[in-house]
């Protein structure tokens, strides 16, 4: 798996990744990840179509779902204790 690129992002980590013919992005926020693969072929514009679609609106959605893991993992934990 190779590195392309970071995109700088104030609330989480945004990693693009290439590896078998896909793209991989991947947030992280603290111990929380959550990964989107894509194959090359289905994306027009190559790195820069997969840019494109990593809108606020988007990433909002992503940011969303990290606050959802985060509560869904807790609740989780505090029944294991």
């Amino acid at each position: 798996m190779r590195v392309i690129a970071e995109l700088p992002h104030p609330d989480c980590k945004i990693t693009l990744f290439n590896m078998n013919n896909k793209y991989i992005i991947k947030f992280e926020q603290g111990t929380l990840e959550q990964t989107y693969k894509i194959a090359e072929i289905d994306i027009v514009g190559g790195v820069n179509g997969v840019f494109e679609m990593l809108d606020e609106v988007f990433i909002q959605s992503i940011i969303h779902r990290f606050t959802s893991m985060r509560s869904d993992f807790l609740l989780a934990y505090k029944k294991y204790q």
